[in-house]
């Protein structure tokens, strides 16, 4: 198999970025074979963007579509992570779509051996004892909670036509990133969490107990371990999407977005 070329990749996914013209996928299908060329292409971009150069990422986007998925992780440009009410007004998207999630904050630095260990025993155990191994993460290392939103868009012009890893090495198909205010993390019903979407003049959306994962800590372990793959720490503050609610919603420019959760509070954006 040929070698995939990284850095046209990247400089590809950068011009698209910059010029505001989406790429073919079927050009580039072959170009992007698996998931190790995906993210060696998200940090070649980075790298070449300069986003991480004077500190480590803030904010990941992470999750999958059920447990039983591999789950996929993009660290997000920090210029596009912004606090509610957020206007993306100088931001330029190519087909955004609207993901409400529940994001997560780490009060504590944690290490590469310390996200290894919490990795290991999450692989060892059942269903039911992962999620509970995910639950104490949570208790121990995640300081609070808060509503987010994030703008979903591609740099493919074709999103439906662009293989898993060519998304991933394109960040998961991250535009931007809203986070609502934080308040305390404590363990939820999550089974029970009302949440409601409203996008522009359409009706709101409303859903309950949708999470894919059936908890926001689920990936938690998964997650540091893949974000400490370095050897580097994951600092203290870093913060953490973990999974759509309700889908993918469609949006376009000038549209309001407001998301609710049930006792965690509110986030809003403008496209």
């Amino acid at each position: 198999m040929t070698t995939p070329d990284i850095g046209a990749i990247a400089e590809a996914l950068m011009g698209a970025r910059r010029d505001g013209k989406a790429l073919d996928p079927v050009a580039w299908q072959a170009a992007i074979p698996d998931m190790d060329a995906a993210y060696a292409v998200q940090a070649a971009v980075a790298d070449a963007q300069g986003w991480f150069v004077r500190a480590a990422p803030r904010a990941w986007k992470s999750g999958g579509p059920s447990r039983s998925q591999v789950l996929t992780h993009a660290p997000l440009p920090p210029a596009g992570v912004r606090m509610s009410p957020a206007d993306y007004g100088d931001m330029r998207f190519f087909a955004p779509l609207i993901e409400i999630e529940v994001a997560l904050r780490l009060a504590q630095a944690v290490s590469a051996e310390t996200a290894a260990a919490l990795a290991s025993a999450a692989e060892r155990a059942d269903e039911a004892g992962r999620a509970e191994l995910a639950d104490r993460i949570a208790d121990e290392l995640v300081d609070a909670m808060c509503v987010s939103i994030e703008v979903v868009d591609s740099r493919w012009a074709d999103p439906a036509r662009a293989t898993a890893p060519m998304k991933l090495a394109d960040l998961q198909s991250h535009g931007a990133l809203a986070l609502g205010a934080w308040v305390p993390y404590a363990r939820r019903d999550w089974s029970a969490q009302r949440c409601e979407v409203t996008i522009g003049a359409a009706a709101p959306v409303a859903r309950t107990g949708t999470h894919p994962l059936g908890s926001p800590t689920w990936l938690l372990p998964v997650w540091l371990k893949h974000a400490t793959r370095s050897g580097a720490a994951v600092p203290d503050g870093t913060v953490v999407t973990t999974g759509a609610w309700a889908g993918m919603l469609p949006a376009q420019a000038g549209d309001e977005v407001t998301a609710a959760f049930e006792g965690i509070g509110s986030a809003t954006v403008r496209i």
